[in-house]
């Protein structure tokens, strides 16, 4: 059956301007790190995908290593865009990374112009595409010059193999060097892609006022910090969930008694304000008008349109923030 988008997919979503660029980005992006590998049911993640564009997510955001195995979820999202979404390429952002370890040798992996421009090659060999949207560095390697990393996006924004160059994980320092140097040559730092949620906060040591004053937008992965944000640890750790896993981003250690107790107020302030615990997580993140948009995860099309409801109600009186900061332990 051919995909048909839905013709008001532009009416709900919300689009914030990316920094002082031209850009606007959805305030809500679809991140494709788990649940679209090789492992995963392939026509499962086509529909998220769909629904996704269908809601006005025009945002997708890959990486060389996401998987598993690593590259197959840029493998899956090529096959989706060759037969589905081929048409309306030039309503989407299409983002992948390069930083982390994808093949053996020494120059699979980190942040060298080796390996960042060859693994670009094989990110659009994989997707079928001439170009991405957004190029990023995914994370800093102390072991490369930040010269050369910042070059190697550069060459491949100047080769028209990406539009924009990003970084990920960089401290504030580290950001406005990397600014810097993409200034200089002529090639902006478009935007920040860092950890941030209302239990993990590191972005607010210096991060937010750094991207603020250099221009640069900010996107947040796991808002829900693994899933920790949600109703699925209210009563402890399912059988079946993310930290029950021997392998994995969350651990049993992190949902101890004491994040339990975190996770079940939050969960109140939440429904008082009619809304999920993951609906007030994405929203709280949205509220600050430095945060360009958040990347959220999706095991299926209703944990996405559960998500999707956070825009219904992004506002926040005073005495609620301060409980929620209250709760994180940053009050």
């Amino acid at each position: 059956m051919t995909y048909r988008p839905d013709p008001g997919r532009y009416e709900g979503m919300i689009y914030h301007r990316t920094g002082r660029s031209g850009l606007m980005l959805p305030a809500i992006s679809l991140g494709l790190w788990h649940n679209f590998g090789g492992v995963d049911v392939f026509e499962n993640g086509r529909k998220i995908i769909h629904r996704a564009f269908d809601a006005g997510i025009t945002h997708f955001d890959l990486a060389n290593n996401y998987g598993p195995p690593p590259g197959s979820a840029e493998e899956n999202f090529g096959r989706v865009l060759a037969t589905d979404l081929k048409p309306y390429r030039d309503e989407l952002i299409i983002s992948t990374k390069a930083g982390y370890a994808m093949w053996p040798g020494p120059y699979g992996d980190n942040g060298s112009r080796k390996y960042l421009l060859a693994s670009l090659d094989q990110s659009l060999q994989r997707m079928g595409l001439d170009y991405v949207d957004i190029f990023y560095s995914h994370r800093p390697d102390p072991d490369t010059p930040m010269e050369e990393t910042m070059m190697a996006l550069d060459q491949a924004v100047r080769q028209g193999k990406a539009l924009y160059a990003g970084i990920s994980s960089y401290s504030p320092g580290q950001s406005r060097q990397a600014a810097e140097i993409l200034r200089h040559l002529g090639t902006p730092c478009l935007i920040h892609q860092p950890r941030y949620s209302i239990l993990d906060r590191w972005v607010e040591d210096g991060l937010l006022d750094t991207l603020e004053e250099l221009g640069m937008g900010c996107i947040a992965f796991s808002p829900l910090k693994q899933g920790l944000l949600t109703n699925r640890y209210l009563d402890g750790i399912p059988a079946d969930s993310r930290a029950a896993k021997p392998t994995g981003f969350l651990s049993k250690d992190q949902v101890n008694p004491e994040t339990i107790d975190k996770i079940k107020r939050l969960h109140e302030l939440a429904l008082n304000r009619g809304q999920s615990l993951a609906q007030m997580a994405i929203a709280w993140l949205l509220k600050d008008k430095r945060v360009t948009s958040v990347i959220i995860g999706a095991s299926s099309t209703q944990q996405l349109e559960d998500n999707l409801k956070a825009l219904n109600n992004l506002a926040f009186n005073e005495e609620e923030l301060r409980q929620i900061d209250a709760i994180a332990g940053h009050d």
